[in-house]
């Protein structure tokens, strides 16, 4: 049941800085990979395990850290994801080979897996029994998201270039100790539900996913048509077939298969996993295009995204809940992915001679602009027709698609980048043509989930245009109205 409480703006803003932590975990690393790289030994090509690790982790263990949060109790899955976070943290800082480094980002990803549910669940309980001020609090909570990720960006190119790449890891162990010490303001006691915890289920899933990423990533070495390749994606795929099939066999299952009845989850699902598909490569690209082609520094390259940050920061929190008042999810979301795509296919005619001005600026806040627009619809059309119990697995299920999206899309397009010549250092020439065919095969992927979502989701009626605006309006300013209750 939800919990009034005068103290609950507050604990909004402690929620919606463990979601900006965490996502920000997938990005802040971005800018510190070429040092990780020369003092870690890592090739090209499996460098991006730095970031995978993380989110196969996150991705696959969410829907069980939702379950925990079901029979333990949100506030403590809450704190235990973050003690499980600083763990990792500590790990990934203090590694000296590449094998270290990626367990320690696993262990980071396992304590995003239980945040990231558990922070879900207490806000339906602190929010739930309005739903005009659960919109306001969904608005907050979801701009938290992608504004973590790209500030990521900005703030591992300050660690890095003012102290060392280790920093990118540090700083959470200060914030996750001031996180725990702030949970004070959430509530205590969530609502328990009888039945175990699927093991077999988040084994399977988790598994399924690391070994067909490991698949993709692994095919321009070993080949595509090689008996190894085939047969890891044949696994890989059985593994998550044998999840269904727990889910459909298991009382107490991770994932209730009835849940994909709700209207418009499965094709909101679709979007946002090729809105992750398309959005992680382009930032996981752009930076080592910035400092591989360009020659920019940890800093510079990190401030070069910084109005990508603004951007998104910006829009999502006073212009997102007007526009979706207006014109309903469904076209904010196919609109938002074209312009995605159309952000893509500026940057893949980036040039090895280029510059920041021309060649990343504008067509990276014509991206941003695009993920933008279609992030908080999505993640709104995915949860807004689940049943107030089932709010926080369906929350689960789009996180879950998202990370996984991001993680087969960044495993794919590094495939495809590095079969083009991104696998050269110091060849600009190739580099760049390498990273270009990412940007444009972003693009395809972008422009795949417009019309999949135009083709598959139906329209909704939209709220009245008065209470839309005034949701729009008050985002920013209710909380901060009831914050001195």
């Amino acid at each position: 049941m939800p919990t009034v409480t005068p103290r609950r703006w507050w604990a909004l803003a402690v929620l919606a800085a463990a979601q900006f932590m965490v996502i920000m975990d997938t990005s802040i690393i971005g800018v510190a990979l070429p040092e990780m790289q020369r003092d870690l030994g890592f090739s090209q090509g499996d460098l991006q395990w730095v970031f995978n690790a993380y989110v196969i982790a996150f991705g696959g263990l969410l829907l069980l850290g939702g379950r925990l949060s079901d029979l333990l109790g949100a506030r403590k899955v809450f704190v235990a994801g973050w003690s499980v976070l600083i763990a990792g943290s500590v790990v990934a800082a203090a590694a000296q080979s590449a094998w270290v480094e990626i367990a320690g980002r696993a262990v980071q990803g396992v304590g995003g897996a239980l945040i990231a549910p558990a922070s879900m669940t207490l806000l339906m309980m602190l929010f739930g029994h309005d739903s005009r001020e659960l919109g306001k609090a969904l608005a907050l909570y979801g701009a938290a998201a992608p504004a973590g990720g790209t500030a990521g960006v900005f703030l591992g190119g300050v660690f890095t270039e003012w102290a060392s790449w280790p920093w990118v890891f540090v700083i959470y162990v200060p914030i996750g100790i001031a996180t725990l010490l702030a949970t004070g303001v959430l509530p205590a006691v969530a609502a328990r539900r009888g039945g175990g915890v699927d093991v077999l289920g988040a084994a399977a899933v988790t598994a399924g996913l690391a070994l067909t990423v490991f698949a993709v990533v692994r095919a321009p070495e070993t080949g595509w048509g090689a008996y190894r390749t085939i047969l890891e994606l044949i696994v890989g795929a059985a593994l998550l077939g044998v999840f269904v099939l727990i889910q459909r066999s298991s009382k107490s299952p991770l994932m209730p298969l009835g849940i994909w009845r709700t209207p418009g989850l499965a094709p909101s699902n679709i979007a946002m996993a090729l809105l992750g598909a398309a959005w992680i490569p382009m930032w996981y690209f752009l930076n080592l295009y910035l400092q591989q082609v360009l020659g920019y520094g940890a800093f510079a390259s990190g401030a070069a995204l910084l109005p990508m940050t603004g951007l998104l920061m910006v829009f999502m929190t006073t212009v997102s809940a007007r526009l979706i008042g207006r014109f309903g999810p469904k076209p904010l979301i196919a609109a938002g992915l074209l312009v995605l795509a159309a952000g893509l296919v500026w940057l893949s005619a980036a040039r090895p001679t280029g510059s920041f001005v021309v060649d990343v600026l504008p067509a990276s806040l014509v991206a941003a602009l695009g993920m933008a627009l279609a992030y908080i619809p999505t993640l709104m059309s995915a949860m807004s027709g689940a049943p107030q119990e089932q709010a926080g697995l369906a929350s689960g299920i789009v996180n879950t698609t998202y990370q996984v999206g991001s993680a087969l899309g960044l495993a794919a397009l590094t495939a495809l980048a590095t079969s083009q010549g991104a696998g050269a250092l110091g060849d600009l020439p190739a580099l760049t043509d390498g990273f270009n065919a990412a940007f444009l095969a972003a693009a395809g992927i972008a422009a795949t989930g417009a019309l999949t979502n135009l083709a598959l989701m139906r329209s909704k009626p939209r709220p009245a245009s008065a209470s839309a605006e005034s949701a729009g309006t008050q985002v920013e300013a209710e909380p901060r109205q009831t914050a001195s209750n």
